[in-house]
């Protein structure tokens, strides 16, 4: 695919949305006949990092704010005490809540990049895809176009040989036929058993 083409065809589908191709079941189907070329499989594999990188994600915020929320219920449980350990507990619990914070902060901005991330690489897998498809796709027209070429060519010469064999057939009948009458059916009979035994 050419430089062009490539821009030709991402401007065609810069606002299609286009699920992660790994995703469908049959994606996957057309390379069934046979293994997956490696840029493909290069491209796949970076679709698929990032899925998992924004799933592990997503669990992890989802863990941290559990997290806060369970220290955030300590530090309401304990506002009332006074003693020292409840104290340093507490502000243990602030320091934890603001790490907590800060490290929501950040997945949430990498959760922000992600998707993008995630269409570009799906993007150039599915302009690779269709690059692999189209020429498999002009293969096999060219490799059909050579057998019909070929079952044309044994159709004309299975009717030539049709002919010539009811053209055998006929003559070995009309063969026989004049030997009958010629020589007789016992002599006949004598060269058929003859032959029969050869």
């Amino acid at each position: 695919m050419t430089g062009e083409e490539r821009d030709r065809y991402l401007a065609y589908i810069k606002e299609k949305k286009i699920a992660p191709l790994p995703l469908e079941h049959k994606w996957h189907k057309l390379f069934s006949m046979g293994e997956k070329p490696a840029n493909i499989a290069e491209l796949e594999v970076a679709v698929n990092d990032c899925i998992k990188r924004e799933g592990s994600l997503r669990t992890d915020i989802k863990d941290l704010k559990k997290l806060k929320k369970k220290l955030m219920d300590g530090i309401m449980n304990n506002i009332h005490e006074t003693s020292n350990a409840s104290s340093k507990k507490m502000r243990e619990s602030e320091r934890l809540i603001r790490e907590i914070n800060e490290k929501i902060e950040d997945y949430e901005n990498q959760l922000l990049d992600l998707p993008q991330e995630r269409k570009k690489a799906n993007t150039a897998l599915l302009l690779e895809t269709m690059a692999y498809c189209y020429r498999e796709m002009h293969d096999n027209a060219e490799e059909i176009e050579r057998i019909s070429q070929w079952i044309a060519q044994m159709r004309v010469e299975l009717k030539k040989n049709v002919l010539r064999k009811q053209d055998k057939e006929i003559r070995n009948k009309m063969m026989y036929s004049y030997m009958h009458d010629i020589f007789g059916p016992d002599v006949i009979e004598i060269f058929d058993l003859e032959e029969e035994q050869k």
